[in-house]
């Protein structure tokens, strides 16, 4: 297993390993030209960074969508799942924007990140006929502690 140091504005220079690596082939849109990641777990959290291997500057802050909505879902289209060489194993990641209020921060359940962690492959996808949009609120769907409002 080959490992590779990454230079990141936010972490400075990063040991990943080949698993982490994540080949992009048409890119990130609005970044079309950056086609291969590493994803990195930010430990003890459900959040992860996609950072680009060629900038630096470029990478993006990724949450585990199940974890702040437990009711998200929606369906893989077929010619999606063929193209990213899925069959059994995905990951599904979002976007977030972090705001310096984390109240305003928000997750992008419109265009999630799916990732086949077999073949190292991943896309953005946009859902079409999904009830999601661009910005939904971090913190919005938390159950609520010991089943009791306001906790």
């Amino acid at each position: 297993m080959n490992n590779l140091i990454i230079e990141t504005l936010s972490m400075g220079k990063l040991e990943v390993n080949e698993d982490q690596i994540y080949h992009f082939p048409k890119g990130i849109p609005g970044f079309e030209e950056e086609t291969d990641f590493a994803l990195i777990h930010m430990s003890e959290s459900p959040f992860w960074v996609l950072q680009s291997l060629k900038e630096q500057e470029l990478s993006f802050l990724l949450g585990d969508p199940f974890v702040f909505y437990p009711s998200y879902e929606f369906e893989l289209p077929d010619d999606e799942a063929e193209e990213l060489g899925i069959e059994s194993e995905v990951l599904v990641r979002c976007i977030i924007t972090l705001k310096e209020q984390i109240e305003a921060s928000s997750i992008n359940l419109l265009a999630p990140i799916v990732l086949n962690p077999t073949g190292r492959t991943g896309k953005q996808i946009v859902l079409h006929r999904a009830p999601y949009h661009t910005k939904h609120n971090l913190l919005q769907e938390q159950p609520a502690i010991d089943g009791k409002d306001g906790g």
